[in-house]
């Protein structure tokens, strides 16, 4: 059998890493092994932080709806208990928002809360 070389098809999909790998530090964006691990890996890291993301922006709005609520006398799980009581449905980003931007809005809101806790 006759030996068959890559040509330009392997040159292709070899560019095709090292364009992805573009930026990258010292080997990992010249040689091919090399970027093309760091490209596996870091779209990997792409796929994992996507989804991580998702968690910190949670953990952010619940730490910013906290420290609000205590301002009002009540804890985080107490005021969420509270606006359930009341029918209230505002998910976290928006009541994390409140609390940043529009604090007279969100001391309503927890003393709706309060009161239901009270009732």
């Amino acid at each position: 059998m006759t030996r068959v070389k890559g040509g330009f098809v392997t040159r292709r999909r070899h560019k095709k890493f090292i364009k992805l790998a573009k930026g990258y530090f010292g080997a990992k964006h010249r040689l091919f092994k090399k970027a093309h691990e760091q490209v596996m890996k870091s779209l990997l890291y792409a796929y994992r932080d996507r989804r991580q993301t998702k968690r910190n922006f949670r953990k952010l709005w619940i730490v910013r709806i906290n420290a609000a609520a205590r301002t009002n006398g009540l804890s985080y799980s107490r005021m969420m208990h509270g606006l359930k009581l009341a029918g209230i449905t505002v998910n976290r980003k928006m009541l994390a928002d409140l609390a940043v931007n529009d604090l007279n809005a969100f001391n309503a809101l927890a003393g709706k809360a309060k009161e239901k806790i009270n009732a």
